[in-house]
């Protein structure tokens, strides 16, 4: 699932620092997201190496999710006893990672395979030092049909895989089915717009003799992730030149008369007493559902199975709101993606990480990495397990997920946003959407003001890379 990221750090160290990184290799086409067989080894870089190949993994999963990724891990090793060895290594949080990342970039001293969150992805691609996923899969004619299309939208650029996708997830509306029920409500018809949602989180609201609310209809960490799904479901872009898929993203749009209907519609329900503030502590918003404070509740995929076991309320799913009717759209993936580095490894490295990539993303695998995790699998062909159904079928809720990924057509809207200074843009939209709840500024003006504000920022940016 999407995590809270240190956004202000993140995006000075990808302005500052990545001309360096963008320059130190001489092969511009490996980090373009296009296929370059000539960076990809063959099968028989594995055959020619003496020993065994060990391969430098790094990550960010924590609890029962790196548990489950070293079990993987393992078993991997365990049936390339003798020739791969692959060392798992955390290296902290998405954000930490990168940075770390960057400093090995300096120090000519990278991972051979690195895990890197969603919107760290136009980094990587600047970077230049990855070998794309689509010049193994194009060296070795191994097909990737088997990847979910809107998971594979969102990690392609030009229609090329860039990485590899691993841990993916998407957003839900979480509803408290006992709270509709006493409200004398259906759970199982939840609102599809936010026109609905709003009427429906008033009807849920819930005030105690003395007036005081002792349940919101509504309530989601201001996250901006939410309204980039948002914009997303209602087909619109977030920023320019395709979402950064037909050229390099110049400027974000996230203020388009959309996104300042998402931001007001927010700010209102808030401004009304209708939803709870919990401000950006994702914690505190998910605290606010499992609680009952909320009925309402905007999530990630990630938080489904906890949700079951904490909560004292027969929790429901539902697919992520549209802006309106007429919205044509769908989710954006979040999670991350693994990338095998190119300079300063050798063929079997850069293999040896091919080979585990192709492990990882195995129906077999995947089906144990979502059933052990929850997040969603990058392998259609996954669901179809029957560990997996069983699964599915211990948490109906999570068809909901499915369901929601099966419908929804790849599009530039749906891909995401490729920018380069993604997260200070998120942090940029949570300042708009908290301006807005305080009524110091209208959400067209807020929004105005967060992408003038950003532009220096992206143009720094795209000047440091080239």
């Amino acid at each position: 699932m999407p995590v809270k990221k240190s956004a202000r750090a993140l995006a000075a160290l990808l302005v500052a620092g990545l001309s360096l990184t963008a320059c130190s290799s001489g092969d511009s086409t490996s980090g373009s997201g296009g296929s370059n067989d000539a960076a990809a080894p063959g099968a028989q870089a594995l055959d020619q190496a003496s020993g065994v190949t060990t391969v430098e993994f790094w990550h960010s999963m924590t609890g029962k999710n790196a548990d489950v990724l070293n079990g993987l891990v393992g078993q991997f090793n365990a049936a390339h006893q003798g020739k791969i060895e692959v060392k798992a290594e955390f290296q902290g949080k998405y954000d930490e990672l990168v940075a770390k990342y960057k400093a090995s970039v300096q120090q000519k001293g990278t991972p051979a395979l690195v895990q890197v969150y969603d919107i760290g992805t136009r980094f990587m691609i600047d970077s230049r030092q990855t070998i794309p996923a689509q010049a193994f899969a194009d060296k070795d004619g191994y097909s990737l049909a088997d990847l979910d299309p809107n998971i594979r939208n969102y990690y392609s650029v030009g229609g090329k895989l860039a990485s590899m996708p691993f841990n993916s997830s998407m957003p839900l509306l979480y509803l408290n089915a006992d709270a509709f029920k006493e409200a004398g409500l259906d759970a199982a018809k939840p609102p599809t717009n936010l026109a609905e949602l709003g009427d429906l989180a008033q009807k849920l609201t819930k005030k105690d003799a003395n007036g005081q609310t002792v349940r919101y209809g509504f309530g989601a960490a201001i996250y901006g992730w939410f309204v980039e799904q948002l914009l997303a479901e209602s087909g619109t872009m977030y920023c320019d030149q395709d979402n950064g898929r037909g050229n390099k993203a110049g400027k974000v749009v996230f203020d388009s008369a959309q996104g300042a209907q998402i931001v007001q519609w927010w700010a209102d329900l808030v401004r009304n007493g209708y939803a709870a503030n919990t401000g950006r502590v994702t914690d505190d918003a998910q605290a606010a559902f499992k609680s009952g404070t909320v009925a309402m509740h905007l999530e990630s995929t990630g938080v489904l199975r906890g949700y079951t076991e904490a909560a004292k309320f027969t929790v429901g799913t539902a697919p992520f709101p549209k802006v309106d009717a007429n919205s044509q759209g769908g989710p954006v993936i979040g999670g991350a993606s693994l990338w095998i580095s190119g300079p300063g490894h050798s063929d079997a490295e850069k293999r040896a990480a091919w080979e585990f990539e192709k492990f990882l993303t195995s129906a077999e695998q995947q089906a144990a990495w979502h059933t052990g995790t929850g997040y969603f699998p990058v392998n259609t062909k996954s669901l179809d397990d029957p560990k997996d159904k069983e699964w599915v079928a211990k948490y109906p809720q999570f068809q909901t997920a499915i369901d929601q990924l099966k419908a929804t057509k790849p599009t530039p809207a749906t891909a995401g946003c490729l920018l380069g200074v993604m997260p200070q843009a998120r942090k940029a939209v949570e300042t708009a959407i908290e301006q807005t709840i305080k009524g110091s500024k209208s959400a067209q003006q807020a929004l105005a003001d967060a992408a003038k504000e950003l532009q220096p920022a992206i143009d720094g940016y795209n000047s440091s890379v080239g």
